[in-house]
């Protein structure tokens, strides 16, 4: 017989797991230039699910790989940490998170609507129930009568951008390779889920070796369509009034410098979003300050009398657009953005393309153009005007205990305008979208997609691992404190520096205060003990010690009853480093205004209380002031 003449192909025998571990090591991104680690750390939970797959596959082959395993306190936690942290390096490096199954894993679903709501790569590993059957029903199982294969990580495939479930070893060599393309990519990424059934993950197979070759993803600058930026061009031209919205998207592409190029070029107006806070300098003639629900006095009054937006790299959500009432009716609006979904809202012209080839080929193509000196007189008045109102809210006013406006404006002196503050929820990221100055694009990071109650500790933890070195500062309710508190021991674990403003307001009292806007009275949102006479919520006040109990967390603790305390505490942690806990009680009666702004919260229709009553009629007044239709946007 003839001998064979066939390659013998090379292979590596280890477990689903082990393989797992080793292609990811090997997973890189890269653009302008700049090479990184995809994946430069796990964080896991362990439980019967991944102890003996992932576990065993981390700790054996980890630290040869330099893929460091991290142990947080709540698998939720865990996933904030990684949309933090990626957030923070612009969607170009975020961790893997795996959890045993059952409670482990769906603990992690809401982590990964967030990080799908705000378009953030993160990848889960979530263990799943045995493939094989046998031990039926296995521990933490849900059972169906009618989908046997159902668990409950069918669960994670709404609220993510990928979603797999491998039930045979050779199946990872396709599925792994699909979801790196999502996670990279700037227009899909969100988060993305291989679901992994315990028994399959100690499986062994013969790999290929080319599966664990590493591989360099080069995350992609689509230019935008010729045409299109022309007919973007005429429309800017032809407007007396345009207004540029900014988001997220300018900052991950990194086209702040574009941004400024053609702002100070055409002396085109640039309102903030959330996301899109810092791109700007604040003290930028351009930055006329946020935009929307939560926005300021410039941003929307020019909002409203604008006769074309110009939305770059955001989502356009409700608080941007003040429910539709923000801008009036008829507006042309042009859509530049990297997701098609979303350049196309509100009836855009859809420009499609990175956010910074896309303002680039737009300040060339406009060649020259200024808007009019009119309506650059105007804009500098507004904005001094905004400026001087954001000073007042920003002040002592010698109350006892402080204003949140004057701690936010304490704060942000204090640390200075190229620290990162941080928060997520309640009345906070409205007042600091209005008050927080910054002069850097990483200053600045309030989750809002999502609004996550939680997020703002493990997000610290995230941008403090992204960059060594950067003061961070969380400020954050005490409502979302209580929720998720348990980081603060990770932060102590793992010697990072973080400064976390605790601002005392007792309880709900964002949600209290919408409450009372609502027509109703104070209801369940206080933190107060039940009453015996009435069988509800409204008996003496829960005091939380706050400062004992993150001393008994690790942390260095202080109550900063005064602003001087406050800064001194503040001073005093920058000095010492590590994990620091300042607790600042505010009063409830000095709110940041609304500057002219609504949002849409449905009120009862049929109410026997004056106040609901009174509340509808207010209701529909606003409703009917929401725009419908937007005008033509063909660039004639």
């Amino acid at each position: 017989m003839k001998p064979s003449t066939a390659k013998t192909e090379i292979t590596r025998h280890l477990t689903v797991a082990q393989a797992l571990v080793h292609a990811l090591a090997a997973q890189y991104t890269e653009q302008d230039g700049t090479r990184q680690r995809l994946i430069p750390g796990v964080w896991g939970i362990f439980g019967h699910g991944n102890v003996a797959g992932l576990g065993q596959a981390l700790e054996e082959y980890g630290d040869g790989l330099a893929l460091p395993t991290y142990r947080p306190q709540n698998e939720q936690g865990m996933v904030h940490i990684a949309s933090a942290f990626a957030r923070h390096k612009n969607r170009l490096a975020t961790f893997a998170c795996t959890a045993s199954i059952g409670p482990g894993s769906t603990n992690m679903i809401t982590g990964a609507a967030l990080a799908t709501v705000n378009r953030l790569p993160v990848l889960l590993l979530p263990s799943d129930i045995f493939a094989n059957r046998f031990p039926d029903p296995a521990l933490q199982q849900l059972e169906h009568p009618c989908e046997h294969d159902l668990s409950v990580n069918d669960c994670f495939r709404p609220v993510s951008r990928f979603y797999t479930r491998i039930s045979r070893p050779e199946q990872l060599l396709h599925a792994l390779p699909e979801a790196l393309r999502v996670l990279t990519d700037p227009a899909e990424t969100g988060a993305v889920v291989i679901s992994l059934p315990e028994d399959v993950q100690i499986e062994a197979y013969d790999w290929p070796e080319i599966f664990f070759a590493e591989r360099t993803w080069r995350v992609r600058r689509p230019p935008p369509e010729p045409e299109l930026t022309r007919q973007a061009a005429r429309l800017i031209r032809q407007a007396h009034r345009p207004l540029l919205i900014v988001g997220g998207g300018v900052i991950y592409s990194g086209a702040s410098g574009a941004l400024q190029a053609l702002s100070e070029a055409t002396g085109l107006p640039c309102s903030e979003t959330q996301a899109g806070k810092g791109a700007l300098p604040w003290a930028q003639p351009q930055n006329i300050g946020p935009v929307g629900a939560i926005g300021g006095l410039a941003a929307n009054r020019l909002a409203r009398d604008a006769d074309l937006i110009i939305a770059v790299g955001t989502r356009l959500g409700d608080f941007v657009t003040a429910s539709k009432t923000a801008f009036r009716e008829g507006v042309k609006v042009i859509g530049l953005n990297i997701v098609p979904m979303d350049a196309a809202k509100l009836g855009a012209l859809s420009v499609v393309g990175d956010a910074r080839e896309s303002l680039e080929a737009l300040l060339r193509t406009l060649d020259g153009h200024h808007i009019a000196a009119t309506y650059v007189e105007e804009i500098a008045a507004l904005k001094a005007e905004w400026e001087a109102a954001v000073d007042t809210a920003r002040t002592d006013t010698s109350s006892q205990p402080p204003s949140q406006g004057s701690v936010i404006g304490t704060v942000n002196d204090a640390v200075g305008a190229h620290a990162t503050v941080v928060c997520a929820a309640g009345s906070l990221p409205g007042d600091l979208l209005r008050l927080w100055r910054t002069d850097d694009t990483k200053g600045y990071h309030v989750e809002y997609g999502y609004s996550c109650m939680g997020y703002e500790i493990p997000a610290g933890l995230g941008i403090a691992l992204a960059e060594p070195g950067r003061r961070v500062v969380v400020m954050v309710g005490d409502g979302s404190y209580l929720m998720m508190n348990s980081e603060l021991v990770t932060a102590v674990a793992e010697n990072l520096d973080l400064s976390v403003v605790l601002v005392d307001n007792r309880a709900f009292m964002s949600i209290r205060g919408l409450q009372l806007d609502c027509g109703s009275p104070s209801f369940n949102n206080e933190l107060r003990r039940r009453n015996p006479d009435t069988g509800r919520t409204d008996g003496e006040p829960v005091n939380v010690d706050f400062v004992q109990h993150a001393r008994g967390l690790g942390a260095h603790a202080v109550q900063a009853s005064t602003l001087i305390d406050l800064r001194a505490a503040l001073d005093e942690a920058g000095r010492q480093g590590g994990v620091h806990v300042i607790v600042v009680p505010v009063n409830l009666r000095e709110r940041v205004p609304g500057y002219e702004s609504w949002w849409d919260v449905p009120i009862a229709a049929v109410s026997q209380q004056a106040g609901v009553i009174e509340a509808r009629a207010r209701y529909e007044d606003n409703v009917a002031r929401q725009v419908r239709s937007f005008g033509p946007t063909g660039g004639e």
